[in-house]
């Protein structure tokens, strides 16, 4: 199908880019598993009582984890985006987001190991009933603060400046039935030079995000269609039901461990939890992904229903693939695995 779009030479370049980053995140994914794999088996640390111990071995746990795979993650997030010509930031400025990175990976994983392990003292026969409706609060509490709280730990966000355009997308979105009042611009120019737009959080965090790249790139149309593509995901309400089965994945997961848990109440634990989440993820990430494409072409359907714009809809999704170097024709089974969108040409071709 990529080459009715795309030249030969532009299916080759982005392949040559993609191929070597594949290997390196599947190495990374291997070095996670094995690191974590190597600490829960062999590693039978006493470290104090449990509520001291639990949280000490789960920090080691994620930072010998992120140090182990530092060098390959100075190659793929610094290294290769700048020889590629994708990357803006300063190696201070990339260490800098890598810590930041790490810092949430611990946060996250404390709350994690601290609360198996704490409510499994607590609650010796019936800790995952307490565990479950918890850890789904939790999945709901992260997603509704994530915009105002998460994402500005990495970048500035402003209200759109250009009123006129504005006041045009806030018309587009009450059209769309989803009226919003601002859309927000953020500085990912200060990292890269891709193109990039989004939606995140819920009620009254509910926000669409443009990268400024795109906005300073892009026409007046394709602007219009891209925020309709976004206000499609808003319409159809997929970061809620996103959310909902997120929280559900919470809650089987909470019993998947319970169930290969020995002794849940044993702070050497830590290890083993990380890595049965990990593992959990990596299971059911070709369910995750195979939904998030039905939603981009749920998303992408409508944008063009709304703004009616077959020529913008070609050259947004034909422009963006170009900037971005998406991959035009990915492994089949890098596909299944690792794609959230369909690529640039199923998503022209949609347009019939």
């Amino acid at each position: 199908m990529h080459d009715r779009f795309f030249t030969p030479e532009q299916v080759e370049r982005a392949r040559r880019y993609h191929r070597p980053l594949y290997r390196a995140y599947g190495l990374d994914l291997a070095l996670s598993l094995l690191v974590l794999g190597l600490l829960a088996a062999f590693a039978d640390w006493r470290i104090g009582p449990w509520w001291l111990g639990a949280p000490l071995l789960a920090l080691i746990s994620i930072w010998v984890s992120a140090l182990v795979r530092l060098p390959l993650g100075v190659w793929t997030g610094y290294v290769y985006e700048h020889r590629w010509g994708f990357s803006t930031q300063t190696l201070v400025s990339w260490a800098a987001d890598f810590l930041r990175k790490v810092l949430l990976a611990s946060f996250f994983g404390l709350v994690e190991v601290v609360g198996v392990v704490g409510l499994a003292h607590a609650f010796p026969s019936w800790w995952p009933a307490v565990a479950a409706p918890l850890v789904a609060l939790f999945v709901l509490v992260v997603t509704f603060v994530a915009p105002v709280v998460l994402e500005p730990l990495f970048n500035k966000f402003v209200p759109l400046a250009d009123a006129e355009l504005a006041a045009d997308l806030r018309a587009l979105a009450a059209r769309a039935g989803v009226p919003v009042r601002d859309v927000l611009v953020s500085d990912a120019s200060k990292r890269t030079t891709k193109l990039n737009a989004y939606v995140s959080g819920l009620g009254s965090t509910r926000r669409v995000v443009l990268f400024d790249t795109l906005l300073r790139r892009a026409e007046r149309p394709e602007l219009e269609l891209v925020v309709a593509h976004e206000l499609g995901h808003r319409r159809a309400r997929h970061v809620v039901k996103g959310t909902v089965l997120g929280m559900a994945g919470a809650v089987a997961g909470t019993f998947a461990v319970w169930a290969a848990l020995a002794d849940p109440r044993d702070p050497t634990v830590a290890p083993l939890v990380l890595l049965l989440t990990l593992a959990l993820e990596v299971v059911t990430l070709p369910l995750w992904t195979a939904l998030a494409r039905h939603w981009e072409r749920e998303a992408d359907r409508f944008s063009l229903e709304l703004t009616g714009d077959r020529e913008a809809f070609v050259t947004v999704h034909h422009d963006l693939a170009a900037a971005n170097l998406a991959d035009l024709d990915p492994p089949r089974l890098v596909y299944r695995l690792l794609f959230t969108h369909p690529t640039p040409s199923e998503r022209i071709a949609s347009a019939g």
